[in-house]
């Protein structure tokens, strides 16, 4: 990061609290129609809590007026994001008897292994705790590849049911189709509040700990955290991906490209595109059988998105969705046992790989993996390998080797990773949280995101219950036996 990238982001962090308002935002010409009586919000009727404004000369600012937020809830702990991470947390702080509430902008649990369609967990084999739990679920309501891979390979329809189930069992609160909007902070440098939006509106909820488990580190972001983001003076991230499912195909036909079933799947599926005229954005074709006649697919690279800008996201959504049609449509093409391929669901939100990464109390670096480190405050160790998928389009590479030449060992990831440096009363779990950039490209797989988001759950509670902080506290004191 250059000198101007750190001051314009120390000035955002400055100014984010409130507006700084030249006079042409209050010319008496450009204000909002105040004469109608204010509306308060009503789940029942439809009202809305209105809100009014001004226009600045020049048509660029509009300077909301103040105006009062209702508080929908309180709770112990707050979570925000209900993908692995945060159904880790979740159940994890309620189990230990904790009022959990957990905010969720999508109309289901799971994040990318349900609106996203994943469908495979890696580094999940040597986890227990909810991992594990979940996988068992995961098996045994599934399929029987479910079964036979010991539920990594997965139906995002059963992981929906069996998210749901087991959060509304542990007494979790759950709110879906609600984005975060703001977070606040108090004199003391804790956060105390985050603000929502939905069909409810604004609204504003209160908890003693809060856990960011939204993938990008949007709470702590809004809270005021410093963060890193991708790597280089650019801040080069990791590509997208659109992933989906599909039918039409007979398994046995098809067998030698499943990924599952044979370790030169992917470079064989890839082989039969390029002969047929398909070339994908991926170079690592990576087809998956769920159950019965319906497969998922992952193809697609989406290359230089960024993860904060909600525009470039819906332009790479749509070219995204274009490209596996298209690929669908080429393989029906072959003939034989593709002739009847067919898209049955593109993913609800395309793959992030990357986004904010938040300064905590420990930074997990390239050098802790190459050494295997060992720390006396591990929440799970990780093995998974260093995996940067190509960052740019030329020669359209599956994966960036250059990452790889410091290599990697099991290496522990440390509860202080998780705990935010800048504010107080703060955690995160899962891709988000205090690592650079090749350590991230390890530890971001979801199979290390249960156990990050279990870990800053119980201690979110712990933390609660003693009326301490979450840094005040020695993980090895909690953690379970």
């Amino acid at each position: 990061m250059t000198q101007g990238d750190h001051s314009r982001r120390q000035f955002l962090q400055a100014t984010a609290g409130g507006l700084v308002l030249s006079s042409a935002l209050t010319s008496s010409d450009t204000a909002a129609d105040e004469k109608h009586a204010t509306r308060v919000t009503n789940p029942v009727s439809g009202d809305v809590l209105q809100t009014h404004g001004m226009l600045s000369a020049d048509g660029t600012q509009l300077v909301e007026q103040q105006r009062a937020i209702p508080v929908a809830g309180k709770t112990d702990v707050l979570v925000c994001g209900g993908g692995p991470a945060g159904i880790g947390a979740a159940l994890a702080a309620a189990r230990a008897g904790a009022s959990v509430q957990l905010i969720e902008m999508a109309g289901c649990l799971g994040g990318v292994w349900t609106c996203g369609l994943l469908t495979k967990i890696l580094d999940s084999e040597n986890k227990s705790g909810i991992m594990a739990e979940l996988l068992t679920k995961f098996s045994s309501r599934g399929s029987e590849v479910a079964k036979n891979t010991h539920g990594t390979v997965y139906d995002p329809e059963i992981a929906k049911l069996v998210l749901e189930e087991l959060c509304v069992e542990a007494g979790v609160n759950i709110r879906l189709h609600t984005r975060l909007a703001g977070a606040v902070t108090d004199e003391h440098n804790r956060v105390a509040a985050v603000l929502t939006e939905s069909k409810s509106g604004r609204e504003a909820w209160l908890a003693d700990r809060f856990i960011d488990c939204s993938g990008d580190g949007d709470l702590a972001a809004h809270a005021g955290c410093r963060f890193d983001v991708g790597t280089g003076a650019d801040c080069e991230c990791q590509p997208m991906s659109m992933l989906a499912l599909l039918t039409g195909v007979d398994p046995e036909a098809v067998r030698p490209y499943i990924r599952e079933d044979s370790r030169k799947a992917k470079p064989l599926l890839l082989k039969l595109m390029e002969e047929h005229g398909v070339s994908p954005s991926y170079r690592g074709p990576t087809l998956r059988h769920l159950h019965s006649g319906i497969y998922s697919i992952m193809t697609n690279h989406e290359y230089g998105v960024s993860a904060f800008d909600a525009s470039a996201i819906t332009e790479a959504t749509i070219r995204a969705r274009r490209e596996v049609h298209d690929i669908i449509n080429g393989l029906r093409k072959v003939g034989g046992p593709w002739k009847d391929i067919s898209v049955v669901a593109t993913a609800e939100q395309i793959g992030v790989r990357e986004g904010r990464r938040i300064k905590g109390r420990y930074e997990i670096t390239a050098e802790d993996l190459a050494k295997g480190l060992r720390h006396e405050q591990a929440v799970c160790r990780a093995k998974f390998a260093i995996d940067v998928h190509a960052l740019n389009a030329h020669g359209n590479k599956e994966i960036s080797r250059e990452f790889k030449k410091g290599g990697l060992k099991p290496y522990d990831i440390p509860y202080p990773a998780l705990v935010a440096a800048d504010v107080d009363g703060l955690l995160v779990a899962g891709r988000c949280i205090s690592g650079d950039f090749i350590a991230h490209s390890s530890y971001r797989v979801t199979g290390n995101s249960v156990p990050m988001g279990e870990a800053a759950g119980l201690a979110a509670a712990e933390s609660a219950r003693r009326e301490i902080l979450p840094h005040e506290l020695d993980w090895r004191e909690i953690k379970p036996s």
